[in-house]
């Protein structure tokens, strides 16, 4: 029998402060559809072209799509409300000019045949600002994701439990430096002796929350441009490009000095930690580097 885990509530980001903000877009929509059914003149069916009718249609749904998806993937801010209010201006520009299709306003009406131009460039405007504040968004959340990537971001590969790269992501860096071996680089694989026994003493709860700890734990160890990854349970893994022979030591030294608090709030446990490290060889695979650091390990 399958098994269907219950799909959690979309829930939609404010904009502006406002969580009515698709109720007023529909009612903008709503206006718009109004003035050209008020003041303008239906075209015969004849004139209407059905290909410029289903692209048009076909352009306010990507658009009111995509104002969905920013919503419910971005939290309330400054560049959430931006971008959306940009988006929503081009979608109000692509449905007046969808209603254009069906309505032709008199030459008298001179600033109703301007709206849909108008709604494009401002909600493009709105959307390049937007995506300027975006952008400086981005420059800090890199800053923050220091050390967990290296000049690549793939979503699907990273580990959900330290959010660190996971074992792809691992094995893709390490196929970059073999194409391109700029600098030596130490290829080096720490673990805990004692995890197991964590876990059957105090739950694995407790022990992901260990392996939760060891990636900040680590990363705080790093320079700028180092790399550390999430091999597989507990096996983790750092690039080190021009690393000297005290690095790899001192990645081990945090470690094992490391008490980690149980959440039972009585039990401090101090586990045991192993490395094993290698300079990273451009002539052979990467995947075999890695078994062989873990064979070390074991």
């Amino acid at each position: 029998m399958k098994v269907v885990l219950p799909r959690p509530p979309l829930v939609l980001a404010p904009v502006a402060g406002s969580r009515h903000f698709g109720h007023g877009l529909l009612l903008a929509m709503a206006a718009v559809t109004w003035s050209f059914g008020y003041w303008a003149v239906a075209k015969p069916l004849a004139q209407w072209r059905w290909v410029d009718i289903l692209s048009e249609s076909l352009i306010v749904a990507m658009l009111a799509l995509w104002l969905v998806q920013l919503r419910a993937s971005r939290p309330a801010g400054r560049v959430t409300t931006w971008l959306c209010l940009g988006l929503a201006g081009m979608l109000l520009g692509g449905w007046a000019d969808l209603m254009d299709e069906f309505w032709k306003f008199p030459r008298a009406f001179t600033l109703l045949m301007g709206m849909e131009s108008t709604c494009h460039v401002v909600g493009m405007t709105g959307l390049t600002f937007g995506l300027h504040l975006w952008r400086q968004e981005q420059l800090a959340l890199n800053a923050l994701r220091a050390g967990r990537e290296r000049g690549y971001r793939e979503h699907a590969q990273i580990d959900g439990l330290t959010q660190l790269g996971d074992g792809a992501y691992l094995l893709a860096q390490i196929e970059r430096l073999r194409r391109a071996p700029a600098v030596p680089t130490t290829l080096m694989m720490l673990g805990w002796q004692d995890l197991p026994a964590l876990a059957r003493q105090h739950g694995l709860a407790e022990s992901e929350r260990l392996l939760q700890a060891t990636g900040p734990l680590l990363l705080l160890q790093l320079r700028e441009g180092d790399l550390l990854c999430r091999y597989a349970a507990d096996r983790f893994v750092a690039l080190l490009p021009n690393a000297d022979s005290a690095l790899p030591g001192d990645l081990l030294a945090a470690l094992s000095a490391h008490v980690h608090p149980c959440a039972d709030g009585r039990t401090r446990a101090r586990l045991g930690a192993r490395m094993a490290s290698a300079m990273l060889d451009p002539d052979e695979d990467g995947e075999a580097q890695l078994l062989r650091l873990l064979e070390r390990l074991r």
